[in-house]
């Protein structure tokens, strides 16, 4: 037992300066320059787990556009189907079954855009917005308001707020 209690009696700060002192300034020393590493490793750690969130947020919003981006794509070259298919259900014909097919084609194909997010923009009765209607005609027509639509020509569509197509109008006022 003494030969331990002497061994203790002679041992070292533990800096490496060798002297037997527990409040050695080395050892302060030390001890403080670890808490500052370990301080700055800390803030390195905060900086870049804060940047790696950004990036998630950026990649899921450029993905998110790049989806609009390509679904505007394809349906803006389907849209001349879309209108051929309600020009072909407007027509009159002799073959009702004929009409009511084509007509059961066109709300499929409808219903398919609906379910990507594609929506037909409002028009008629509505206040003119040249962010999603393109006028091409105007009208005078006191029963109307201030640049009412009265008529559309061709649908417009659009996903989200991103439109594919502008709505062909006719303006009153």
């Amino acid at each position: 037992m003494e030969n331990i209690e002497g061994k203790l009696e002679n041992a070292e700060c533990g800096c490496g300066c060798g002297c037997e002192n527990e409040s050695c300034e080395c050892s302060q020393t030390e001890t403080t320059q670890v808490e500052k590493e370990l301080e700055e490793t800390t803030d390195r750690l905060k900086r870049v787990m804060a940047e790696f969130e950004n990036y998630k947020k950026r990649e899921a919003k450029e993905k998110e556009m790049l989806h609009k981006t390509v679904i505007s794509d394809i349906v803006s070259s389907l849209l001349p189907v879309i209108d051929n298919l309600e020009h072909a259900t407007n027509t009159n014909t002799e073959d009702e079954g004929y009409k009511q097919g084509v007509g059961l084609v066109l709300k499929q194909f409808l219903d398919v855009l609906k379910s990507f997010g594609v929506e037909q923009i409002e028009t008629v009765g509505k206040t003119f917005d040249p962010e999603v209607h393109e006028a091409v005609s105007s009208v005078q027509d006191e029963t109307l308001g201030e640049k009412e639509i009265n008529a559309e020509l061709r649908k417009g569509y659009k996903v989200g707020s991103k439109v594919i197509r502008h709505a062909m109008v006719s303006v009153a006022n």
